[in-house]
């Protein structure tokens, strides 16, 4: 009875959860149709910044969208500062399967590394294509792809983790981020993803309603220079994020009036 009784009062809630997710299926279908007739056409670059910047505006109206709706709150003011910022690799924890949407959407020069599954995804492929978002299947080419495009003016966004955290507060970190700066000669911005939600977190269902809204909050955090030992930077940076999420309260406030942290040498 108390489980059909919970039921019942989570559908006026899960109707508008839903529709939001409808929504970003409704926002990618038709983009990433146009992004397949446009891609063997448009030249490279061109083709790189427009599939980049449509992906941000999209991510962006979806957050607009859900913000208005009141189902979720989302503070990701801080990036705004650095979207135009060349060759920078921005590196996040990762709760949940939302993270790299928080972050595209206020970054249009950036790419993602992805699974190369996703790459082959009716929502997401093609508009990935487009806009050279760079696949993890061979990491050789990876990383050479990755140091291309920051040396080339982009931006990366990259979860060291690997996958959505599963044994809180991190899980050990996969290496490649800090040889990609270090061939790159690019710094590493550490951005960190607080929420308060199980909401597509690892085991965490579709269709399972989460207790809203939804609140996500970015911060940035210290950023980190290229080193030559770049096994020694890895474990260091590790190590600042697993301290640094210890000490920080749930009702902690975004340190989002930081516009860039400074580098660490």
């Amino acid at each position: 009875m108390n489980r059909l009784l919970r039921l019942g009062l989570s559908i006026p809630f899960a109707l508008p959860l839903y529709a939001l997710l409808v929504l970003l299926g409704a926002i990618s279908l038709p983009w990433n149709i146009a992004a397949m007739l446009l891609y063997p056409v448009l030249p490279v670059a061109t083709g790189r910044a427009l599939g980049r910047r449509a992906i941000a505006f999209a991510y962006r109206f979806f957050w607009a969208a859900a913000s208005l709706s009141g189902m979720m709150r989302i503070d990701a003011d801080c990036l705004d500062a650095l979207r135009e910022e060349r060759g920078l690799i921005f590196v996040a924890n990762h709760p949940t399967m939302l993270d790299a949407l928080l972050l595209v959407a206020r970054l249009p020069r950036s790419a993602c590394i992805m699974k190369a599954d996703l790459m082959r995804n009716i929502f997401l492929g093609a508009g990935a294509r487009l806009a050279r978002y760079i696949r993890n299947d061979s990491a050789r080419t990876m990383v050479r792809l990755a140091v291309d495009d920051l040396r080339n003016g982009g931006q990366l966004v990259i979860f060291p983790e690997g996958t959505r955290t599963v044994t809180p507060p991190l899980n050990t970190f996969r290496p490649g981020v800090t040889l990609i700066a270090k061939l790159a000669q690019a710094p590493i911005q550490t951005v960190f993803i607080d929420t308060d939600s199980p909401y597509l977190g690892k085991g965490w269902p579709l269709w399972r309603v989460p207790p809203l809204p939804i609140v996500f909050r970015l911060s940035l955090g210290q950023r980190f220079a290229p080193s030559q030992d770049s096994n020694a930077l890895l474990q260091q940076i590790e190590l600042y994020y697993r301290q640094s999420m210890e000490q920080r309260a749930p009702d902690a406030q975004p340190a989002c009036q930081t516009s860039r942290a400074p580098t660490l040498s």
